[in-house]
């Protein structure tokens, strides 16, 4: 049994098979590095399927991330370092990602249907965490991955206004389980479709928790690779719930340069570090305000927080976004920056960031628990 098992983890990680001609065509590859990463592609083990024939020669790159608009560049990479071995043959390069689910809390199962799930949280209210969290939603679906948002924001749940979706109301086939309701591509689920806008949820912190733990484990999510849970402020109830009884695997803080925002942000980092949930990086959101009139840039909030924040806790302060008027204006419209303006300065900053996020999240252990067999303890 356990000889089983060590093959089986080895094979999940196995390189490319080499033989022949096929070290030739590997040394000409090991030195190129992934920009998203810093490594070579040979140390993440994502060459793969080494192939070498009269008329071609080729390989798979196979990311631990989604990476969809990277495929161009990636096959340009390799072809250029190939070109001299392949002469007239052709250059065969296929890029694809393989994402998987990785490490959460110890003794915590992994969601049905979610291979990760990553949480966004800030330490106070209004500094931009679910305008943050659709755009890094929106950002990774248009990489390529299924994506899930769970607004767990029982008291003020904003995500179906930010995601265009506001009146909507999840199907449920059999009375028990609910349908994500969906829009550019993103399956969500909040306790805003369940009551009306203008509906008060004067509940206390049991009920809210278990409404969270309702709307988490009823929801069919549909295959998902990664589902981001836009978390209220703080570090109270629904916090405590998370880092408890959800598999998390990692988080997401989000902040401004003020002082004050850095001080509960901060407080909501040390409590994800004291739960056992890794923090995958800081965001600084309105870093700098750009006047719409005449561009002047302006540090009106501070500056340089986020990057203190981060070197004093070992984070990586993985992207700072602008005070920008458009942000606002978008997600009010239901048309969040990275679909009402996919090519622009403030979607590229978005998509950054998600890729960074999911990086993170690759380079973690896998979780292998669903592949190992289940064990039965029969009286006989």
């Amino acid at each position: 049994m356990l000889s089983k098992l060590t093959q089986l983890f080895k094979s999940a990680d196995a390189p490319a098979a080499d033989s022949g001609g096929e070290a030739e065509l590997l040394d000409a590859v090991k030195a190129l590095v992934d920009p998203d990463t810093g490594r070579t592609y040979a140390e993440a083990k994502a060459i793969r399927n080494v192939r070498q024939s009269a008329s071609a020669i080729g390989l798979d790159i196979v990311l631990a991330y989604p990476a969809q608009s990277r495929h161009d560049t990636i096959r340009a990479q390799f072809a250029e370092a190939l070109a001299t071995l392949a002469g007239t043959r052709q250059i065969d390069i296929a890029v694809s990602s393989q994402i998987t689910g990785h490490a959460v809390q110890r003794g915590i199962p992994l969601l049905p249907g979610v291979k990760n799930v990553i949480a966004v949280a800030s330490g106070k209210g209004g500094v931009g965490k679910s305008t943050t969290t659709v755009n890094l939603a929106l950002a990774l679906a248009a990489e390529g991955a299924r994506i899930g948002i769970l607004d767990a924001d029982i008291y003020g749940p904003s995500q179906p206004l930010m995601m265009g979706l506001q009146g909507q109301r999840p199907a449920s086939p059999d009375n028990k389980s609910l349908v994500p309701v969906e829009n550019y591509g993103v399956q969500t689920m909040s306790m805003g479709y369940l009551v009306d806008d203008d509906q008060a949820m004067v509940w206390r912190g049991p009920m809210v928790t278990q409404a969270l733990m309702q709307l988490l484990n009823d929801t069919r999510w549909d295959a998902l690779d990664y589902l981001l849970i836009d978390l209220p402020p703080g570090t109270g109830d629904v916090q405590l719930t998370l880092s408890q009884k959800i598999p998390v695997t990692g988080a997401v803080i989000v902040t401004t340069p003020q002082d004050i925002a850095l001080l509960d942000a901060k407080k909501g980092l040390r409590m994800f570090e004291k739960v056992g949930v890794p923090v995958l990086g800081i965001v600084e959101n309105m870093s700098v305000h750009i006047c719409s009139n005449c561009g002047h840039v302006e540090a009106i909030f501070g500056e340089g927080g986020g990057q203190k924040m981060a070197e004093q806790y070992n984070v990586e302060l993985i992207g700072q976004l602008p005070l920008d008027l458009s942000i606002r204006l978008a997600v009010d419209e239901g048309r969040p920056s990275v679909i009402a303006d996919p090519d622009g300065t403030i979607a590229a900053i978005y998509k950054q960031i998600a890729r960074r996020v999911a990086v993170k999240v690759g380079e973690k252990a896998r979780d292998y628990s669903s592949r190992l067999p289940k064990i039965v303890v029969q009286n006989t």
